[in-house]
């Protein structure tokens, strides 16, 4: 073998141990989001489609979920190692699972107030919390805002409501058909569809729990105590990305859409902008999350939550917010300083 053969041969080892090595480095990781690649969904698809993850040495699938209920027992059962969840979701399945060896935490908070919202047409008379009752709610029995209807009717003194339950494509369809009096759902998921069902804007009565009395924290990042335990450097890597892509998808969510639209190419463009930035200016970008600073929790807050949850739901056992919330491997105050004035 001459000089040139021994180089050639000694460059090609070299890059694939190099590659091998660089492979070994790399931590997969498999995350479930919460629901269908909607203009919130670039959150996460932004960062990964910018090469955020891969950067940090992680190599990230994202898929889309089908609620926060199936990602949270998901996580639990070592399908997935991180999520997107809402919080009260992930109190629950604590509370009713006590003895579960793989329960996830809450490592980041991302929708510092719940999404939920009750709404109805301006036809039905409904105008305020109170005119709720005896009348007709719809939505699917997993729904975060029906779920946590006890807590918002207990703030604003509703008295008792009839429950329809149905498949979640035909929430917004039942009320405009006039089947319902009224709906609960996320704002910039049910508003949006209910306009684009022939509703206008101006017909729509909007009631957010956070603008009535209702302080709930909405959805987390979730991790399962298996990662975080074995590698926690990963779940660091992996909040440090999401921060940097987050802040510029809150800078710029036209651009940022286009990260949905590579996954799912049917997507309205303009629609997931608009409701991407409904999903910012309501639970992201919210006068709460700048007072208590992106990511983060208020103790007493966290705490008020558990104790509402625990009797809303009527779960097994009361629900620990220490158990639930793990803020250690948060990034720096710098890079979480994402928020626009």
């Amino acid at each position: 073998m001459n000089k040139r053969q021994l180089l050639q041969s000694f460059l090609a080892a070299s890059a694939l141990s190099f590659g091998l090595v660089a492979q070994a480095q790399t931590t997969p990781i498999k995350f479930q989001l919460d629901w269908r690649f909607e203009g919130p969904a670039a959150l996460f698809l932004h960062p990964a489609a910018k090469g955020y993850f891969k950067n940090a040495g992680l190599d990230v699938t994202i898929d889309a979920g089908n609620g926060s209920g199936g990602t949270v027992t998901r996580v639990a059962s070592g399908a997935y190692e991180m999520g997107f969840a809402d919080l009260a979701a992930l109190m629950e399945f604590h509370a009713n699972n006590p003895d579960s060896p793989n329960k996830p935490v809450a490592v980041m908070m991302v929708y510092n107030n719940t999404p939920a919202s009750v709404m109805a047409l301006k036809k039905s008379g409904i105008a305020k919390p109170a005119d709720l009752a005896g009348k007709k709610l719809g939505a699917p029995v997993f729904d975060a805002g029906r779920r946590a209807f006890p807590i918002f009717a207990k703030a604003n003194n509703i008295g008792a409501v009839n429950w329809t339950a149905m498949d979640p494509t035909l929430r917004e369809t039942m009320l405009i058909r006039g089947d319902i009096d009224a709906i609960t759902g996320f704002t910039f998921t049910s508003l949006l569809n209910l306009e684009a069902r022939g509703a206008k804007a101006a017909d729509i009565v909007v009631l957010p729990y956070p603008d009535y009395g209702v302080k709930l924290y909405g959805n987390v990042i979730i991790a399962s105590p298996k990662l975080i335990k074995e590698n926690p450097e990963a779940v660091k890597k992996f909040l440090s990305a999401f921060a940097k892509g987050a802040k510029e998808v809150i800078a710029n969510p036209p651009v940022a859409i286009e990260s949905v639209k590579a996954r799912d190419g049917i997507i309205d463009s303009k629609l997931e902008t608009r409701r991407l930035q409904l999903a910012i200016d309501t639970v992201i970008n919210s006068p709460d999350a700048r007072a208590e600073g992106f990511g983060t929790v208020n103790a007493g807050r966290l705490a008020l939550m558990a104790s509402q949850v625990s009797d809303a739901f009527n779960t097994k056992t009361r629900v620990s917010p220490d158990a639930v919330w793990n803020g250690t491997l948060l990034p720096p105050a710098a890079e979480l300083a994402i928020l626009r004035k």
